[in-house]
């Protein structure tokens, strides 16, 4: 297996191509139990039919973890919407039809949402009465079993050189409501611009015929879980977002 040829490279893993393959190879501090939950989310994640690249093996190489997964052809959707910004209103609502397609798919073995977020939660170090406020809204919110993302943004996105949309990165992967996910991606557009997080929201709640007070509930939750693990810049951001009690 060669890796010579890097496609990517992150704080805690590096991504190569070898051929038609594309491996994943964790660093050597990465918990074991995180890389089998990817590979476990992304196998049950295949069985709903969406256009993912498929699992062909969980290894070791080098002593060092690695996921080793189809390689997808193509273009991410954020590439094409850096190069091309005056089709941005046309990518983002392929990026919006994808993320419903999605939501439309039950994946009943996954984890579920709100023990996710409860745990997270309770691993911050906030105070322990804006913890509770944010357990209550935790549990408050709608009960769902929806596929989500957890992570849904333009760089998982590959346009296929066969035309299709390919959707990557499965680690964060649950059940729940369609909402938190619309949260999540909200912020990760509002982190690096607010004007186009705005032309996120405004479409999925026009295309989903969501109330946008829905996903404002989940935006102090979502906000506090990615905080856990969140650069100093990001989590300074995120936590503003905790902060704020009522978005209506």
């Amino acid at each position: 297996m060669q890796l010579n040829n890097i496609i990517s490279q992150r704080t805690n893993k590096t991504i190569y191509r070898d051929g038609d393959l594309c491996i994943k190879l964790f660093n050597e501090d990465y918990s074991k139990s995180d890389v089998l939950n990817e590979a476990l989310n992304q196998a049950r994640v295949e069985e709903t039919g969406l256009n993912i690249p498929k699992i062909v093996e969980v290894t070791k190489i080098d002593g060092k973890w690695a996921i080793i997964l189809e390689y997808i052809e193509g273009v991410t959707l954020d590439k094409l919407m850096n190069d091309n910004p005056d089709k941005l209103d046309e990518y983002l609502n392929q990026f919006v039809d994808l993320q419903l397609q999605m939501h439309t798919k039950r994946c009943p073995l996954l984890n579920k949402w709100k023990d996710k977020m409860n745990r997270k939660i309770s691993s911050t170090n906030l105070e322990a009465t804006i913890r509770y406020e944010l357990h209550i809204r935790t549990d408050a919110m709608p009960k769902s079993s929806c596929l989500c993302h957890g992570d849904y943004n333009p760089s998982n996105i590959i346009i296929g050189s066969d035309g299709k949309s390919y959707i990557i990165d499965w680690a964060h992967a649950t059940q729940g409501n369609p909402e938190s996910d619309a949260a999540r991606t909200y912020l990760l557009f509002a982190m690096k611009d607010m004007n186009l997080a705005e032309k996120y929201i405004e479409l999925f709640c026009k295309k989903s015929d969501t109330a946008r007070q829905w996903i404002q509930k989940c935006l102090p939750i979502v906000a506090a879980s990615q905080s856990v693990k969140g650069r100093p810049e990001e989590r300074e951001f995120l936590l503003k977002w905790v902060d704020v009690v009522d978005f209506e």
